[in-house]
């Protein structure tokens, strides 16, 4: 694990500091560093399966430039009509380009153009890399001049050590077949995963009781959102 955050209730709002970077590291530097307004804007562009992170990452990078006093944005590509906002020193994060209608293309490749003598910085995502997206040529030239990072899942040794970490912080004691049955056979995403160990801190302390195999499959089979 190349890094933790121990802030990583089910609940807690998207910020940096609470993405899990594991092999994102890369990537997450560079979204720090997109931060500050610089003369000559360099854009990101994030791509990944569903569940990666990329929303989460947009949405927190969005909330650290407006902290730092930036002007920032966050839309939702699928509800871009038109136009899109422009103003000097922006940070302007769109999510899921894929769901860009003609018009809106338009406009994220007139907000390219505009970008560096506004000292606008653009971050997108997308669920492919710029080379497979549907979208039009000019755009997809201008997305692909971007820094270009794929977010990369969690896999099962970092699912196992933000699983262990949690509970250490908040004091329970999960035996390693606890941990592996969850693995196998909870939703694997890192949101569910947390909840489920919420559930199970919440159960253990109203029944008096140690976390066992048979209180985990009773929380999964009452709640098959875990």
């Amino acid at each position: 694990m190349k890094q933790l955050t121990l802030d990583l209730h089910a609940d807690a709002p998207p910020l940096l500091e609470n993405f899990v970077a594991a092999s994102n590291a890369d990537l997450l530097a560079a979204l720090y560093e997109a931060i500050p307004v610089a003369d000559v804007p360099q854009h990101l562009f994030l791509w990944g399966d569903a569940g990666s992170g990329r929303s989460h990452l947009l949405r927190s990078v969005v909330t650290a430039a407006a902290q730092a006093g930036r002007p920032a944005c966050y839309v939702q590509a699928a509800e871009v009509a038109d136009t899109l906002p422009e103003a000097p020193a922006l940070l302007l994060a769109v999510d899921d380009v894929e769901g860009l209608g003609p018009e809106a293309q338009i406009a994220l490749f007139r907000a390219f153009n505009s970008a560096r003598g506004q000292r606008m910085t653009l971050i997108t995502s997308g669920c492919a890399a710029p080379l497979h997206l549907n979208l039009r040529e000019d755009l997809r030239t201008r997305i692909g001049q971007s820094l270009i990072f794929e977010v990369k899942a969690l896999n099962d040794d970092d699912r196992l050590a933000i699983l262990n970490a949690q509970a250490a912080a908040r004091g329970l004691r999960l035996d390693p077949d606890i941990v592996q049955y969850l693995l196998r056979h909870g939703r694997r995403d890192l949101t569910s995963l947390l909840r489920t160990l919420d559930a199970l801190d919440a159960a253990s302390l109203e029944r008096k009781r140690a976390i066992t195999l048979p209180l985990l499959r009773e929380i999964l089979q009452r709640d098959l959102n875990l």
